[in-house]
């Protein structure tokens, strides 16, 4: 419990904090727009890993031979099983990369505006008109050189066998097959041990976070193309059976 209100007081500072950041930011952004937004995504990072040494987190990271060069936009694609799974992802990104995360969380005013400067969009589930410009919108980042993180699951998965994974939607992968860019599998193992399992006790845990080989929707075979979902979702399947001899 002490970890939790230790974490907790943490993200509360950190959100005091980045008021004042966020304006010096901005007035570096006006000089130089990717210098302050790397600035930004270097300044989370430090806090996500901070929150993970608090939390007793340690992070294992797999394939990082497959993340992007400095610029190219990539599509992650991961299973989700809790809310390290953003932190543990994250703190490990090389380059801007802008998260898809429930609309809900646009409630909380700094919040908002912090992922917003951080090119995180807001998913409405349940509109689907609404959903639909979130993701064009993520396509308009990658065309800028931004890669985007999504979760093609949709909602946090609760079966306790971590291999066993919800439906991928099709409409999680529009801006690979619209642009072409690579997209690139995420499997991510025991996540949901650093808190959803003894809610609300933080507890020390292994993750593993393992990075696929890219891969581009015209290299997919034509069953892959029809159903770009379970192709991918058997991809990360495969990736979190692999691993789960290592927690």
């Amino acid at each position: 419990m002490l970890r939790f209100l230790i974490a907790g007081l943490l993200l509360i500072l950190y959100l005091l904090i980045s008021i004042p950041f966020l304006g010096v930011e901005w007035i570096v952004g006006l000089i130089n727009r990717r210098a302050a937004d790397i600035s930004q995504l270097r300044f989370v990072q430090a806090g996500f890993r901070i929150v993970l040494w608090i939390a007793g987190t340690r992070v294992t990271y797999i394939g990082n031979e497959n993340l992007p060069k400095k610029g190219e936009a990539v599509l992650y694609t991961a299973n989700h099983r809790g809310i390290f799974d953003i932190v543990a992802a994250y703190a490990h990104m090389p380059d801007l990369t802008g998260f898809i995360s429930k609309d809900s969380i646009a409630k909380v005013p700094v919040l908002r505006l912090l992922m917003k400067r951080l090119h995180c969009l807001f998913l409405n589930r349940k509109n689907n008109k609404q959903g639909m410009q979130t993701i064009l919108k993520s396509i308009e980042y990658m065309e800028k050189g931004i890669s985007i993180f999504i979760f093609p699951e949709g909602t946090r998965n609760k079966n306790p066998d971590n291999t066993a994974l919800l439906m991928f939607h099709n409409g999680s992968f529009k801006a690979a097959q619209k642009i072409g860019c690579p997209v690139i599998p995420v499997a991510i193992t025991n996540a949901d041990a650093c808190f959803e399992r003894q809610f609300p006790r933080l507890k020390p845990a292994h993750v593993i976070v393992h990075f696929g080989k890219p891969v581009l929707y015209e290299d997919l075979p034509e069953e892959g193309k029809k159903h770009i979902g379970d192709y991918f979702q058997g991809v990360v399947r495969g990736m979190l059976t692999e691993d789960a001899a290592l927690v």
